[in-house]
């Protein structure tokens, strides 16, 4: 087992063009060609990380957030972040990150969330733009049903609860070769006529290798015309956070009470009660008060996440309860997330569920 192995079965449900712009995933330690002697799963990778991986013969560290985030100009052991690294690479220990790329996964980060406090009906807060792609190719009238039906094998033609979508106009193409061609239909040197179908379809952007290599496969012609465009189209089921309901509404006191039994917290911090019942839930892991707007906007009754700052609680505008359940514990659930998946997959492999805390707020 390589590591490239591990890495490709997260990217399932975690591709890395999910990732926001801002953001370090991927491998970030170590050679995907490496071959694995167990993996361990933790939400951050902290020395006492790489020691717990060394203790159980796990090389490879799958972690939430990526211990190098900026670029490091330097590697003497002077911060925690240099200290980790230098670590990691004497003891040939590889990090992989999958940070936002699992944030905005279907199955990933909030939805976990919406597991733990079984919510239902769930869908994607904010759906993500910019990560879906149009192919546009010409092929021979003839050719055209083969090779759409392999572009849908390859994952094209997907759009949210449909597949096999594209759209085909028929019409008449030319072309001529030079003396250097050598064309599947006519002759080289003379203008040729074809009826040739326009082929439209869809993909998600992590998939354009697969899409493009399966065109240039099954195209008959020696050069293929296409085009690749990025639209600006919301992705239903990509995105940051989730919404959902509650089987049984609740009052705010039981709702923030449930919370905190929930997330194992010491502390919620909360926006003012507004004595109305709680219904319809919007989470999302981590920093998230960006998202209050979308909350209110899709009508939640509340607003899990963390790292409110004083006068964003302001934002919750006598409309929404906002409940504040700290970085560490919104995510928490995630490292449970990725060993469940992982060790579905690699079942005679050392999948490790690090044991460790790295929390690093407390409370008294």
């Amino acid at each position: 087992m390589i590591i490239r192995e591990i890495t490709n079965y997260i990217e399932k449900i975690a591709p890395l063009s999910f990732a926001e712009d801002f953001d370090n995933v991927g491998l970030l330690v170590g050679n995907y060609n490496s071959e694995v002697s167990g993996v361990l799963v933790t939400l951050d990778t902290l020395e006492e990380t790489v020691d717990e991986a060394i203790a159980n013969n796990c090389n490879l560290i799958v972690s939430f957030h990526p211990i190098i985030f900026g670029g490091l100009k330097k590697l003497n052991g002077n911060s925690y972040v240099e200290r980790v690294v230098l670590k990691a690479i004497k003891n040939n220990i590889a990090i992989y990150a999958t940070h936002t790329a699992l944030d905005n996964s279907k199955v990933g980060v909030s939805a976990k969330m919406c597991e733990v406090l079984n919510l239902r009906n769930n869908k994607i807060l904010i759906p993500k733009k910019g990560i879906i792609k149009k192919l546009t190719t010409y092929v021979p009238f003839g050719d055209a049903d083969y090779l759409r039906n392999k572009l849908f094998e390859a994952g094209a033609g997907s759009i949210g609860n449909y597949d096999n979508c594209s759209f085909n106009v028929e019409g008449k193409g030319s072309y001529r070769g030079n003396e250097h061609s050598n064309p599947t239909v006519g002759k080289k040197g003379e203008l040729q006529y074809e009826e040739e179908t326009c082929i439209t379809v869809t993909f998600e952007s992590y998939l354009e290798s697969k899409i493009l290599s399966t065109l240039f496969k099954y195209h008959q012609y020696e050069e293929v015309a296409y085009e690749v465009i990025t639209l600006n189209n919301k992705h239903q089921n990509v995105g940051m956070g989730m919404i959902g309901e509650l089987e049984n509404p609740m009052n705010e006191n039981e709702f923030l009470e449930f919370v905190k039994s929930t997330f194992k917290t010491d502390c919620v911090r909360h926006s003012k009660r507004l004595g109305k019942s709680i219904k319809k839930v919007a989470v999302l892991g981590g920093a998230g008060s960006f998202a209050i707007s979308n909350a209110i906007r899709e009508k939640a009754d509340a607003y899990i996440s963390a790292d409110f700052k004083y006068h964003e609680f302001f934002k919750a505008e006598n409309c929404i309860l906002l409940a504040d359940v700290g970085h560490y514990e919104s995510e928490q659930f995630t490292k449970n997330l990725l060993v469940d998946y992982l060790t579905k997959k690699f079942t005679n492999f050392a999948i490790r569920l690090s044991e460790k805390s790295t929390n690093p707020i407390h409370y008294i």
